[in-house]
């Protein structure tokens, strides 16, 4: 477990979420970078009216306060992970992974750990490194003191919705994410059965679209695609989130039945 102890108070909404199903199916649900919970509320909700066993975890160092983030590493992310992973398959007899952003990048993370997984959904999932000059450049800032730069969070095309995230993104924590997360990964891909559906914003202001197809032609498992015409990174809060809780539980039926 991860040994990172977050200071500050957990915000309203962030909070983790666990649900007893009334099928032997299971749903992981994982946030973002810099989100928590709240983001994917909705997506836990629609797998638990669904019937199944969900587990929502709150990532180490978000849903907080920045400064608790701060300190935080892909270990700790992947190690409550792993542990909520362990929890939730030990209830039932047949699990699906479902991520948003650094969320799809642990759910595919999950996927190689765990070639059992009946089936993974990735939506807007960082799965491809940043461009090698783009991460020496933060690692330079990071060299001159500077710890944060301007939030990413809040990338929806709906004018009514706001995600809970993080004003700051902080440089270490993003550092990791691509360097101990998503690089050791790539190349392990096309090693992979597991099935995907990959949900795809075309107009993504955080991750660029053009990742997932890159993900598309190395995974090694079968793939479903649905490209989003209305929604921006945060999809799942934003005008298609209907349409992706039918489609993810639709595919999590398929793939467990």
């Amino acid at each position: 477990m991860s040994a990172h102890i977050d200071r500050s108070p957990v915000l309203a909404g962030a909070e983790a979420w666990s649900h007893e199903g009334t099928r032997k199916v299971g749903a992981l649900c994982i946030h973002g970078f810099t989100g928590n919970p709240s983001s994917m509320r909705g997506v836990a909700e629609a797998f638990a009216a669904a019937g199944y066993h969900v587990e929502l975890p709150r990532l180490p160092g978000h849903g907080t306060a920045v400064s608790d983030m701060i300190p935080t590493r892909w270990s700790d992310w992947s190690s409550v992970v792993a542990t909520t992973y362990e929890k939730l398959s030990a209830r039932v007899d047949k699990v699906v992974v479902v991520g948003l952003s650094m969320g799809g990048s642990l759910t595919l993370w999950t996927a190689l750990e765990h070639p059992e997984v009946s089936g993974i959904v990735c939506i807007n999932p960082a799965c491809q490194p940043q461009a090698p000059e783009m991460v020496e450049m933060v690692k330079g800032m990071l060299a001159e003191g500077t710890e944060t730069f301007p939030g990413i969070g809040s990338d929806i095309a709906d004018p009514d919705v706001k995600e809970s995230s993080y004003s700051e993104t902080p440089l270490a924590p993003l550092v990791s994410m691509v360097e101990d997360g998503i690089m050791p990964m790539v190349e392990r891909y096309s090693g992979s059965r597991v099935p995907m559906l990959l949900i795809t914003s075309k107009n993504d202001h955080v991750v660029d679209p053009a990742t997932s197809d890159q993900l598309a032609a190395a995974w090694g498992g079968p793939i479903e695609r649905i490209l989003l015409d209305r929604s921006y990174h945060v999809a799942t809060q934003d005008f298609d989130k209907e349409r992706i809780f039918e489609a993810a539980v639709a595919f999590a039926d398929e793939v467990t039945a």
